[in-house]
């Protein structure tokens, strides 16, 4: 198997699973922020649609930046908006 299809392979797991693991943790969600288990569900409509809205927009603006300062762009991102 050649190194770049395992790289995707491992690369699209892990997106599957932040996708879907906060499911199995709503009613702790729910119950640390003080709110029931389907407001809590909200959490992942949100993120749904942030990634409906996002992607198609980081797609088409990434069209004219190379994928190495594209990445290193989304990481600086990243780090910015991780600070405490």
């Amino acid at each position: 198997m050649p190194l770049a299809l395992l790289a995707l392979a491992i690369g699209a797991f892990g997106i599957g699973t932040t996708e879907f693991v906060i499911m199995g943790l709503l009613p702790q969600v729910g119950s640390d922020l003080g709110v029931s288990i389907p407001t809590a569900g909200y959490l992942v409509t949100g993120y749904a649609l942030g990634v409906m809205i996002g992607a198609p927009i980081m797609t088409a603006l990434g069209t004219r930046i190379s994928r190495k300062n594209m990445l290193m762009l989304l990481m600086g991102l990243l780090v910015l908006v991780l600070q405490p």
